[in-house]
């Protein structure tokens, strides 16, 4: 399995592929860029991105402007549908707990893959790789459970009695 993550932000994204348990072009790049990634990547790779979630708190213009950018990327990769990934989900997967800070992610998967492995990825590319790690390995969602049809594994679940998991998908139209 392979995917394509992305930790959005308002000018500056990373992305990381990580195919087979391996990974691959970790990178940052503006969202611009970013935008041509996708593109490019959508026809080889599932792509999964970081969601924002409201949690009460008032939020400034940063947050505001990285939801136009998820839209951008979402629109990029069209017709292929992409998964959505929400940083507490991220943090149960890695570390078994939504208290779990940018520290206790980088360690639990710097134990998963290894110094050498991980050679390149820094700053905000630990947040890709840890969408990327998610994505492949506690998506929800069984082969064929998606409205769009058998062979995508990508669609919208709730799962109470898994904390309220929620991955969404976007059917892409031709």
């Amino acid at each position: 399995m392979s995917v394509y993550a992305i930790d959005p932000g308002p000018e500056k994204s990373a992305g990381v592929i990580v195919t087979g348990g391996i990974i691959l072009s970790p990178e940052i790049l503006t969202n611009e860029q970013m935008v041509q990634r996708v593109y490019e990547n959508r026809a080889h790779y599932p792509i999964a991105i970081e969601m924002i979630a409201s949690y009460g708190m008032p939020v400034g213009r940063e947050v505001f402007e990285t939801c136009l950018w998820i839209g951008r990327f979402i629109q990029a990769a069209q017709p292929h549908p992409v998964a959505l990934i929400y940083r507490k989900d991220v943090k149960m997967h890695l570390c078994g707990s939504v208290r779990a800070k940018d520290p206790n992610i980088r360690q639990a998967l710097l134990d998963r893959f290894g110094k050498e492995a991980t050679k390149g990825v820094k700053k905000d590319m630990w947040a890709a790789l840890g969408v990327a790690v998610t994505h492949l390995e506690a998506h929800p969602v069984a082969l064929g459970d998606c409205p769009g049809g058998p062979i995508e594994p990508w669609c919208e679940v709730e799962e109470p009695e898994k904390g309220n998991r929620m991955f969404k998908c976007f059917e892409g139209k031709e």
